[in-house]
């Protein structure tokens, strides 16, 4: 089902030119991020997890709220990741948008999804991918985020093994044609790990354990349409924190929340998804 991704990836691509040329001061991100989702349908795939719009030192796991009035503002860092799927078949990419003075930063991480698709190939191992990326943020003078990682695709799982880490680990995955899988680095001038804080706008299945309430069966049958993928809070009909937390606690759903460098430094994000080929590495995204 190779196909399916690489369809997945093109409209990623297509989508991905559109949207940065939204990403202005003074747009809502609300709008960003639901032209997104509707463009993806438009062009016959289905997101693969609500379109990701993380700010400055929020790195990760930020989608607007129903009625945001959040803008961008002049300075802004933005990271947009954003994922399709076709029949559960997932493509996944990121970029981040400069509104300030963070060039630097913004290349470093570009350059460093560079240099780790430069080096792949049937044999090498998921460390010295690892190891690429870091080197790269220790040239530019940054450090990688060392709690946040890439990763690969299982039909309706979006984050699957193996795991690219951002930095050199002792051991790793030797790669083989035809893996598919997305890298990402994400590089700060900070201490290099995120921490969760308190908002949470996704949520995912995570147990299919029956519930007695009517309204959390409801909920439930409203979002078994995304399977295991994630799903945004403002995707529902009738979004009861109440039942949302209730589920979490169960074990039934699971919590995203934001995650945000430790020490409050921005943080930049390049993602491709690639397929690991005979000489080397295909970008579908």
């Amino acid at each position: 089902m190779m196909e399916k991704h690489v369809e997945a990836g093109k409209i990623l691509k297509t989508v991905r030119e559109e949207a940065v040329k939204l990403i202005q001061p003074g747009t809502r991100m609300i709008e960003v991020a639901e032209f997104v989702e509707n463009r993806i349908r438009e062009l016959g795939a289905e997101p693969a997890f609500p379109c990701n719009i993380s700010l400055n030192e929020d790195a990760a796991h930020c989608t607007p709220s129903k009625n945001d009035e959040r803008v961008f503002k002049d300075g802004d860092l933005v990271k947009l990741d954003i994922g399709a799927h076709i029949e559960g078949y997932i493509a996944d990419t990121a970029i981040t948008i400069d509104l300030g003075d963070h060039e630097e930063l913004v290349r470093c991480a570009e350059e460093a999804l560079k240099n780790a698709i430069e080096i792949i190939e049937p044999g090498i191992t998921t460390a010295e991918i690892g190891e690429a990326i870091e080197n790269t943020a220790i040239d530019f003078g940054f450090r990688p985020v060392y709690n946040l990682t890439g990763h690969g695709f299982m039909p309706y799982i979006a984050h699957a093994p193996p795991s690219i880490y951002n930095y050199k680990t002792e051991r790793g995955v030797k790669l083989e044609e035809g893996m598919i899988f997305a890298i990402e680095p994400f590089i700060t001038p900070g201490k290099g790990r995120v921490v969760e804080r308190s908002e949470v706008e996704i949520y995912s299945v995570i147990s299919s354990r029956p519930v007695r309430m009517k309204m959390a069966r409801e909920l439930l049958s409203e979002v078994e349409k995304y399977r295991t993928l994630p799903f945004a809070k403002r995707w529902l009909s009738n979004p009861r924190e109440i039942i949302i937390s209730k589920l979490v606690r169960d074990g039934i759903l699971r919590a995203y929340p934001v995650l945000s460098e430790v020490s409050g430094e921005p943080v930049s994000q390049a993602e491709h998804t690639v397929i690991v080929t005979e000489s080397g590495a295909e970008i579908i995204t």
